[in-house]
């Protein structure tokens, strides 16, 4: 097992612009990045502190947000994202989608499903 760190929440938004503006003002996160996803029509931003990201907005993704919470996902930093991959392969986790994710900054992501459905991320940074 690969796991470094925790990575960051994802948590889906309405309008990016006004959530980046809450986390920053009234969390107190500062902006780190932002990007739009390969597929052309969700919006990124990563928020965090000392350079550290922790909160990962996500605009697009689905424009029918339950009431009753938005994250979306839990991500973990590892190494070697392919053998991950491998590894839940040969135990039998359920993948999200197939292949792996890379974004136009060259980090990698794998989505899969935990025991009740729930969303985990692995997440390997650009190198």
């Amino acid at each position: 097992m690969t796991i470094k760190k925790f990575e960051h929440v994802g948590i889906q938004v309405k309008n990016i612009e006004t959530s980046k503006q809450f986390y920053q003002n009234v969390v107190g996160l500062e902006l780190i990045s932002e990007l739009i996803h390969t597929n052309g029509s969700m919006k990124l931003a990563f928020l965090g502190l000392n350079g550290s990201i922790i909160v990962e907005l996500i605009e697009g993704y689905n424009p029918n947000l339950p009431a009753e919470g938005k994250v979306h996902h839990v991500a973990f930093t590892v190494e070697g994202i392919e053998q991950e991959k491998e590894r839940l392969q040969s135990l039998g986790v359920p993948l999200v989608w197939e292949d792996i994710t890379t974004l136009p900054n060259g980090a990698k992501y794998l989505f899969f499903l935990g025991p009740d459905g729930e969303w985990i991320e692995f997440y390997e940074p650009a190198q």
